[in-house]
């Protein structure tokens, strides 16, 4: 009897760590990738232990194609007989969460803020669903984490906000050439946790423009990873769950 596997990009900390827990609290097995927070992933293996699941961390900068390569060659060696899963998995969910967000306006930003957003939240996630997709043999989910800047003119975060607007047409597209055995979709939340390049007196402001008037609780965003996991006829979508920041002109 195989285990489900799931793969988790940025699952030490803030979301990519809630959607890891909701995962394990599902039963999957997992492989958490981090970049440079060792600490925290550690931290967030033992949390995800303690609910009696294997996980397995995995370092790799995403910015970088052939570390993606490695990422892939240590899942591979948790979806084959004897390894130290002990029992074999079977891979069939991708979520990408890893991300960065550069602060500055387009007349400052600077080539390698440019690069470095794009490489890792539009780029890598199109490589790992490359990668994923050749290991799905009996279908999957891939779910790409957008956010709300997507759909707005963020001129503070321009790189983010283009990544993320990339983001989701890229879902859209992998979504109509994977189907039908594997399901493309994304989530895109809005105010949840507070990003160290915002002081406590921006995210009042912010969050007192918002029509609900509160930031969300983690779990009401992984809500949307449960609802996509168990309803299999949705492809192609992006759930956005931001207390309706949308709404905002």
């Amino acid at each position: 009897m195989t285990k489900p596997l799931a793969l988790v990009t940025g699952g030490a900390h803030r979301l990519g760590k809630a959607f890891a827990l909701t995962l394990a609290r599902m039963g999957y097995d997992l492989l958490l990738h981090y970049n440079s927070a060792e600490e925290q992933a550690q931290q967030t293996k033992k949390e995800i232990e303690s609910l009696g699941v294997k996980v397995h961390l995995a370092q790799a900068d995403l910015t970088q194609p052939d570390q993606i390569q490695s990422l892939f060659a240590a899942l591979d060696t948790l979806l084959i007989p004897n390894s130290s899963f002990l029992i074999p998995n079977s891979f069939s969910l991708l979520i990408n969460s890893a991300a960065i967000m550069p602060v500055a306006n387009p007349r400052e930003l600077e080539l390698k803020d440019w690069d470095s957003a794009l490489d890792l939240n539009l780029r890598a996630p199109f490589l790992l669903a490359q990668g994923a997709a050749k290991r799905m043999a009996a279908g999957g989910l891939i779910v790409n984490i957008s956010d709300i800047a997507a759909q707005k003119s963020w001129t503070r975060y321009p790189s983010y906000t283009v990544s993320k607007a990339g983001l989701e047409s890229l879902t859209k597209l992998l979504a109509r050439s994977l189907a039908p055995d594997i399901r493309v979709n994304a989530i895109a939340p809005g105010l949840v946790l507070q990003s160290d390049v915002v002081t406590p007196e921006e995210w009042d402001k912010l969050v007192s423009r918002l029509p609900l008037k509160r930031p969300a609780a983690p779990d009401e965003i992984t809500s949307a990873l449960e609802f996509l996991v168990n309803n299999q006829y949705i492809t192609g979508q992006t759930i956005v769950v931001d207390g309706g920041y949308s709404l905002i002109t």
